[in-house]
């Protein structure tokens, strides 16, 4: 199956584009906005380079009309964002309502409608209010009620035009990254406990969120509800040793099915991840797993609580085994594996981000055959790379035509594809540096610019008969003729 087709077989995918509250919106403290940990880590912390921060970022608070011209022009059926819960509420809790901010949303999500575009919002995308923070955020069992109640609002307020909530951005990276390594936000170091007491807590809000969507609005509203889940493919060292075939399947379970497993499959951790931290912990000395255990009503809670699968991809590993360490704890060594790059495969602009178009393809048939056969959503996926961006063309172009044959081959149940990033934008950790957008933007200039790319200006200076190569069409519309190809290549 050519990527060629996506005009005629594929016409009624939801092709569509993203983008997170903290990293275009800008306006940190505008109209009444509260503070998020991603506000006050980067105001104080050197990690980042060149100290960049999200206070303006692409100021999309204030460029609205300009973002929704772009997204029009785009022709997308989607678009992915994802709501600031402080600047809705600031301190985290209804109380502290900020209707400036629900104004804003409200101006966003009646814009996209107008231009027939689907909102696909994401409900928490990292930027925890500073103020629930304080009472240790995600440790707090407590978080489980308060977001609760802040979905519950949203999905009042807003349900009536939403018909997509993704509830959780990547909660295994809040869990490991936040809590576990603590190079991110809340920037907590412990990665024997914290990582498995957050997912834990993490499981059971979406859960619950879920259930509140499914009990008082879903009759009415018709939309339905997920959670965004991280996966790389894991592929095994040497595919003909069968304990490196089973030492890919738990990188696979540690990393995706330690959410996945209860909410797609029996409401409780995979088997891989209860033997491997138990024994783990027995061995050390402790008196119980350091993962947490589901109670039978818990579990019958959880399970089923996704309408479809949602899933955001950037990468392959390559895994072998290893008789990790014991000491320290660590969800790391709980593994039992190491990593390696794919050596075959070109590189982006991030390190341990190589462009492995085939993992696409695999990790799809892994969600399909692993979690009884879900409709799947691709919700992230893109590359890092510089501003002449044709290798960024051929990138969508491989991932796009693995994503197709597995569609069109395999069977998946493939329902849309999400590419990452509408434009430019505050890239977390790296800052400025590595940039995913269509667009280009000028941060050194305090209009903020937008500049279409190589492969969107390609779009809008050849009429679409004369191209022989369409990757993006009815959603990013991203064209080169021959010509072009031929001009990259001798580069």
């Amino acid at each position: 199956m050519s990527i060629m087709t996506i005009t005629g077989k594929h016409k009624e995918e939801n092709w569509g584009i993203s983008s997170s509250a903290y990293q275009i919106e800008g306006g940190w403290n505008a109209d009444g906005k509260g503070p998020s940990i991603w506000d006050t880590f980067t105001q104080t912390t050197d990690s980042i380079p060149d100290s960049a921060n999200g206070n303006v970022a692409c100021d999309s608070y204030n460029r609205l009309n300009e973002d929704l011209y772009m997204l029009r022009a785009l022709r997308v059926k989607s678009y992915r964002f994802s709501l600031s819960w402080s600047r809705i509420f600031p301190d985290g809790t209804r109380k502290s309502l900020n209707q400036k901010g629900v104004d804003y949303y409200n101006r966003l999500i009646d814009g996209l409608i107008a231009y027939n575009i689907e909102p696909m919002v994401t409900l928490y995308h990292w930027d925890l209010p500073e103020a629930l923070q304080k009472v240790s955020g995600w440790e707090n069992a407590a978080m489980i009620d308060i977001f609760n109640d802040y979905c519950d609002f949203c999905f009042a307020t807003f349900g009536d035009r939403v018909k997509f909530w993704i509830t959780i951005n990547q909660p295994q990276t809040i869990a490991w990254s936040g809590y576990g390594l603590g190079n991110m936000p809340p920037n907590v170091v412990d990665p024997g406990y914290r990582p498995y007491i957050v997912a834990h807590n993490l499981i059971k809000a979406h859960a619950k969120a879920y259930h509140t969507y499914d009990d008082k609005y879903r009759q009415v509203q018709g939309g339905l509800i997920s959670i965004a889940l991280n996966a790389d493919w894991f592929e095994p060292a040497d595919v003909n040793v069968v304990r490196e075939v089973v030492t890919a399947d738990r990188a696979m379970q540690f990393q995706l099915g330690w959410f996945a497993h209860p909410i797609f499959k029996n409401g409780d951790y995979p088997d891989a991840l209860k033997w491997q931290v138990g024994n783990k912990s027995e061995i050390q000395g402790l008196p119980q797993s350091r993962l947490p255990s589901f109670t039978e009503e818990e579990k019958n809670f959880i399970k089923g609580t996704a309408d479809v699968f949602c899933v955001n991809h950037y990468t392959t590993r390559v895994v072998s085994y290893l008789t990790a360490e014991l000491q320290p704890h660590s969800y790391e060594w709980d593994r039992d594996l190491r990593e390696t790059d794919e050596p075959d495969s070109p590189t982006t602009a991030i390190p341990n981000q190589k462009a492995v178009a085939w993992g696409l393809r695999r990790l799809l048939n892994w969600i399909k055959e692993e979690y009884g056969d879900p409709e799947i959503y691709i919700t992230e996926n893109g590359a890092a790379v510089e501003w002449d961006d044709f290798e960024r063309v051929m990138f969508y172009k491989a991932y796009i035509d693995e994503a197709l044959k597995a569609y069109d081959l395999d069977g998946v149940r493939l329902q849309g594809y999400t590419a990452t990033a509408f434009m430019d934008s505050f890239e977390w950790l790296h800052g400025y540096k590595f940039l995913f957008g269509l667009h280009h933007v000028d941060f050194t200039n305090p209009d903020r610019p937008r500049t279409p790319k190589y492969g969107l200006s390609q779009s809008q200076t050849h009429p679409p008969s004369t191209h022989t190569h369409i990757l993006f069409s009815n959603s990013i519309a991203v064209y080169f003729t021959p010509q072009t190809v031929c001009e990259q290549l001798n580069k």
